[in-house]
């Protein structure tokens, strides 16, 4: 059997900003305001457009090519070695992300249970969302949309209330909030290096958008709508991360931002809405597993397009009755499950030693998809009707950009452990599409 072609518009738009609207904003954002302070918004605004181009790559080539998703997109333009090592990273990197989501999930709702260990509560999370992937797709596409759509809908009031308390609308314990953007060392605490250091945690952040390019085999008129989609998904994460990262540190002074807990459920029960921080910390776990969701989605289907042409064992092309790359599945549940003993093992720093390799990792990806669409906008039989704006210029700006972004981390001393853990897995996976290419062609 095949996948089905169950996805609507609607679905992929959610799914595109569930699988980017997750531990990055509600967990990651403590990490990046400490590195760059109130400025952090500007590391956002230049993600946001770096992000603009890929997707905009993405659905250029989707439309010059149709019926093919990111993968082969990358597999057309560099060959098998390529495809297997970028395929192959994009798993283990969603992998990774759903691991951190369910970890988080367990840290939200041990607000709620402080007695139980954050592992349990976490592997309780993992359950949850495994049995959500086993579903069809439409009826995945329609959880998620809803799930999505509860954490979207709580930003903006979290917005349009700290906005209302920041300007004295609503009344509160302080009035004078507008000081905190310039006390403390000022609004560029840490200068522009801040900025760029915490750009991959925010390139991290904004990872899962790219999901698009893994929808484009279970939605009909995927050419049509993709151009359409993107552009309505790129403005909104943008202004659904920089508009609560500017309420945030209005309302808090961005050096008493703490990382154990949401700064969201922080800001809420400092301005004395306790009652109100229950009911984000509710959205908070709804976010998480949102995003989780999209991660096992990502990584089953790049394993069933890996598996279809023959870079995984064939066993993860086998699609169930009701449309589910079973096997695919089985495999990333049976990680995510194992990850969770991470918590167990170093709750304490466990989001400092994951949070950066999929932020080394997506960039990587985007890099490739950016290549991808250099090498392939000469072979298109026809150019399609939407198009990368600046090419060749932007696009090489945005693969230069994001190849710094790496080298920055890979340098960085606070990274050590994380990029020994990315170099490595790199490594091993070059080694194994050579080995896997000799086997083909043996």
């Amino acid at each position: 059997m095949k996948l089905q072609k169950n996805l609507l518009p609607r679905h992929i738009r959610l799914m595109a900003l569930g699988g980017a609207i997750g531990t990055g904003i509600f967990k990651g954002t403590a990490e990046t305001v400490s590195i760059a302070g109130p400025a952090v918004i500007f590391s956002y605004l230049f993600a946001g457009l770096l992000l603009l181009v890929v997707m905009g790559a993405i659905a250029e080539m989707a439309i010059a090519y149709p019926g093919m998703n990111m993968k082969g997109f990358i597999r057309k333009a560099f060959g098998t070695n390529m495809s297997f090592v970028i395929g192959w990273l994009y798993c283990f990197m969603w992998l990774v992300v759903c691991v951190i989501e369910v970890i988080a999930a367990g840290s939200f709702l041990q607000y709620w249970f402080p007695s139980m260990s954050l592992w349990s509560l976490s592997f309780i999370s993992a359950i949850f969302i495994v049995a959500i992937n086993l579903m069809n797709v439409k009826r995945y596409g329609e959880i998620e949309f809803w799930f999505a759509g509860i954490k979207i809908t709580m930003i903006v009031l979290f917005v349009v209330l700290g906005a209302g308390i920041l300007f004295g609308f609503i009344p509160s314990n302080e009035t004078d909030y507008v000081q905190n953007y310039v006390q403390h060392k000022g609004f560029f605490p840490h200068g522009w290096s801040g900025v760029f250091s915490a750009l991959l945690i925010v390139i991290f952040s904004y990872g899962g958008t790219e999901l698009i390019g893994l929808t484009l085999t279970e939605t009909k008129d995927a050419e049509k709508i993709l151009p359409k989609v993107i552009k309505g998904v790129i403005w909104r994460i943008v202004i659904f991360y920089t508009l609560p990262i500017l309420i945030i540190c209005g309302l808090i002074p961005w050096n008493e931002i703490g990382s154990q807990a949401s700064p969201f459920v922080q800001v809420l029960s400092a301005v004395g809405f306790g009652g109100s921080a229950h009911i984000m910390n509710f959205v908070l776990i709804t976010a998480v597993l949102s995003a989780a969701n999209s991660g096992i989605y990502g990584c089953t289907r790049m394993l069933y397009s890996l598996a279809a042409e023959g870079e995984a064992p064939k066993l993860f092309s086998y699609v169930s009755r009701n449309g589910v790359p079973l096997y695919s599945v089985i495999f990333s549940a049976i990680i995510l499950i194992g990850g969770t003993f991470v918590a167990y093992f170093s709750p304490d720093r466990v989001f400092g030693y994951l949070m950066a390799i999929p932020g080394f990792t997506v960039s990587l990806v985007w890099i490739s998809i950016c290549l991808a669409q250099l090498k392939l906008r000469k072979t298109y039989t026809k150019l399609p009707h939407f198009k990368v704006w600046g090419f060749p210029y932007v696009t090489l700006f945005t693969a230069l950009a994001l190849s710094i972004s790496c080298v920055v981390f890979a340098f960085s001393e606070q990274n050590r452990v994380s990029i020994y853990v990315c170099l490595s897995m790199l490594l091993i996976l070059i080694l194994c599409s050579v080995f896997a290419d000799k086997k083909q062609n043996s």
